[in-house]
């Protein structure tokens, strides 16, 4: 039976999980990141007072509108001149769950630049804009709106911080030549995997078959040495990262 690690944050992995299952394969799912609450939450707690100046809130990521979105409309109704934005369909789902519509969102590359290629976002002269955010990340988004004539702000709504005490169950994982293909959804969590292989797991890790999500994984995956390349879903979902471990296995 193929064995295929799923570093998805607790609470974040079931879905793939049962995927993996269904295809005859073993999920070992093994959290390379962890959301956690931002070390202060005053800057959502003042944003949410003056969001009715805002035109667009942009949604990073899933974890955006679980951290974010979701707090803002526990405290307050959603003021209905303030569109949306997301990244790609699983932040999409999510933000329906929550009873709101995704006014603009990529059809094909969900990412920064996805976004940024929509005809809605090319002339954002004298717009108010908020991203929501975890701590860190690219500033290509917020300098391509500001450049396009947009008043920007990062509203801090998560951390990604690696998890702890997982480190000596994946290197033992890895020793045991237990792992056969390795899903993963963003810089962070590639790296953090990395990290936590150790200098004497890493080496074990790089040959590895790999599923990522995106180009810059990709890429980063390149620049750690994975000798096999990585396969590119193209974006997070666990529809598209199952479909991608079965051009591998």
């Amino acid at each position: 039976m193929t064995s295929v690690l799923v570093t998805r944050p607790a609470g974040q992995a079931d879905g793939l999980c049962e995927r993996i299952t269904a295809l005859g394969h073993e999920p070992i799912h093994l959290p390379s990141i962890e959301i956690a609450e931002p070390e202060d939450s005053a800057a959502l707690d003042a944003f949410v007072k003056r969001m009715d100046h805002c035109d667009l809130v942009v949604l990073v990521s899933v974890n955006a509108v679980h951290m974010g979105l979701a707090k803002i409309l526990q405290q307050r109704d959603w003021p209905q001149h303030t569109q949306l934005a997301a990244v790609g369909p699983t932040s999409t789902a999510a933000v329906a769950a929550l009873g709101l519509h995704v006014d603009h969102v990529p059809e094909h590359e969900f990412s920064s630049e996805g976004l940024l290629a929509l005809p809605a976002l090319q002339d954002m002269q004298g717009k108010q804009v908020a991203i929501l955010r975890g701590n860190g990340g690219r500033n290509a988004l917020s300098e391509a709106l500001a450049a396009r004539g947009a008043q920007v702000e990062y509203v801090e709504v998560y951390r990604r911080v690696c998890p702890r005490g997982l480190a000596e169950q994946l290197q033992q994982l890895l020793q045991d030549h237990a792992l056969d293909v390795i899903t993963a959804t963003s810089n962070e969590t590639l790296q953090n995997l990395y990290d936590m292989a150790g200098s004497a797991g890493q080496s074990l890790l790089r040959n590895i078959p790999l599923v990522v999500a995106s180009r810059r994984q990709a890429a980063l995956a390149a620049q750690l040495g994975f000798t096999q390349g990585a396969v590119i879903a193209g974006h997070a979902s666990d529809e598209a990262m199952v479909a991608s471990v079965k051009q591998i296995v």
